[in-house]
């Protein structure tokens, strides 16, 4: 399978056998070849300018042109040495300063040399790959946020997680992999089915997906209220439709064969003429027959397999709505682009005591609102909405440094632990503190305006 990343193609038939961090570099036709180590022989004294004043970028420090540059590579020359010959042709690099010149071969190193190394994908790898190529798809996650979840919700080994999340699977792919394959995860989803795309990127094996349940958000509220039931497939009417079907072939066939008998009953007298093309017609009108034969068995089959997958689907979901009817999991993660106060809400009853959750949003205003709900609510302690800053910086020998572009925002999360919610004196209990709480004077205004 042919491979476009960024600007080079190349297949990934010979990768396959060597270990991950093996660096390769791309031939001529896209085929890879591992990269054998070549020590740099760097000169000792190396000619550098003290600073860059008087460097002026008017184009024209360079004596190879585009042509000449493109001429080289369709000779076969390597990058090392397209590098080299830039390096030789500038007018200005020798006036450089030393740090210059290692950026300036590093940049040309980087445009030329066609060397790339496979790695093992992790989460750190893939949010870091998904936050700069399209943070859209996992609601501008960046990954130090995703970390500060992965501590806060307290995933480990053998937990059983709730995840709710519209990252196209990296959050759930981040707790997968930190589970290990050990516990269970239970992923709520919105619509039609979940969506994996990051996930499948982790290459798990099978068995981490054995313990990975999914439900529909859609029927929360039923199961919450008692109300929940499978809907009945609709094995019957597909039956039925079989047996229709069935019959109306066989009685398409009998009018065919009819038809066939009268046809041969007034072409008797030109039987002995043409008995040639007659063999040939029913030659190809038994090939129909075999062909629709085969047709129907295929339909036959296919509807047994769409069948075989329903029920499948609804055992699954049988017995992910037992898991959740426990209300014992060990721990909450809500990361989606819908409004996070009625999912939380809902999701919540199905969390143990004493157990921490973390909620996602890319803005701070609807965390805010459920930070206020949950307070009014109760049944839970420890709330703390925070938001994570990020800076890089370059560490290298006599210039280390902030990096001059830095992330604007990576997002907001509200944490807590939930405890034991008593119903019946909730309500009074807050009244009374909300009484205490109150100046003398307001208390004395709000009984007036009841009066």
């Amino acid at each position: 399978r042919k491979i476009i990343f960024e600007k080079q193609w190349f297949y990934l038939d010979n990768a396959i056998g060597h270990i991950y961090g093996t660096t390769f570099e791309v031939t001529s036709g896209g085929n890879l070849q591992p990269k054998q180590e070549v020590e740099e022989t760097t000169p000792e004294t190396k000619e550098a300018g003290t600073d860059n004043r008087n460097i002026v970028d008017d184009g024209k420090s360079q004596k190879l042109t585009h042509d000449d540059i493109k001429a080289l590579k369709d000779k076969g020359i390597k990058g090392q040495e397209i590098v080299q010959q830039l390096i030789e042709n500038s007018t200005t690099f020798r006036d450089k300063t030393e740090f210059a010149q290692d950026k300036y071969i590093k940049k040309k190193k980087k445009k030329y040399e066609a060397v790339i190394t496979i790695v093992k994908p992790s989460t750190r790898i893939l949010s870091t790959m998904y936050y700069a190529r399209e943070p859209g798809k996992i609601n501008h996650l960046r990954y130090d946020t995703l970390a500060q979840m992965l501590t806060l919700g307290n995933i480990r080994a053998g937990n059983k997680m709730i995840v709710m999340e519209t990252c196209a699977g990296l959050v759930l792919g981040a707790v997968m992999e930190r589970m290990g394959g050990y516990g269970t995860i239970i992923q709520m989803y919105p619509g039609g089915g979940p969506v994996r795309a990051a996930t499948s990127c982790f290459g798990f094996p099978k068995l981490f997906f054995n313990n990975l349940h999914e439900f529909p958000l859609s029927k929360v509220d039923s199961l919450l209220s008692g109300t929940f039931s499978t809907e009945t497939l609709p094995s019957e009417p597909e039956d039925n439709v079989l047996v229709e079907e069935e019959s109306n072939g066989s009685t398409d066939e009998k009018q065919t064969s009819l038809q066939e008998t009268e046809e041969e009953s007034t072409t008797e007298a030109a039987m002995e003429v043409n008995q040639t093309e007659e063999q040939e017609t029913m030659d190809i009108n038994a090939e129909d027959v075999e062909f629709k034969e085969k047709k129907e068995k295929g339909y036959k089959e296919n509807v047994r397999e769409k069948q075989r997958k329903q029920w499948e689907r609804r055992k699954k979901l049988i017995e992910t709505a037992a898991l959740l009817r426990e209300k014992n999991a060990d721990g909450l993660i809500v990361a989606s682009k819908f409004h996070p106060t009625p999912l939380l809400l809902s999701l919540l009853e199905f969390v143990a005591p004493s157990r921490p959750f973390v909620v996602y949003c890319q803005y701070k205003e609807p965390l805010l609102e459920c930070y206020t709900k949950l307070r009014e609510r109760g049944g839970v302690i420890n709330l703390k909405l925070s938001e994570t800053w990020l800076r890089n910086y370059q560490v290298l020998p006599d210039r280390s440094h902030p990096k001059l572009t830095m992330s604007g925002g990576g997002g907001y999360l509200l944490s807590g632990i939930t405890v034991v919610l008593d119903k019946g004196n909730s309500d009074s209990s807050n009244l009374e503190a909300l009484k205490m709480e109150e100046p003398s004077s307001k208390r004395c205004k709000v009984q007036d305006l009841h009066c």
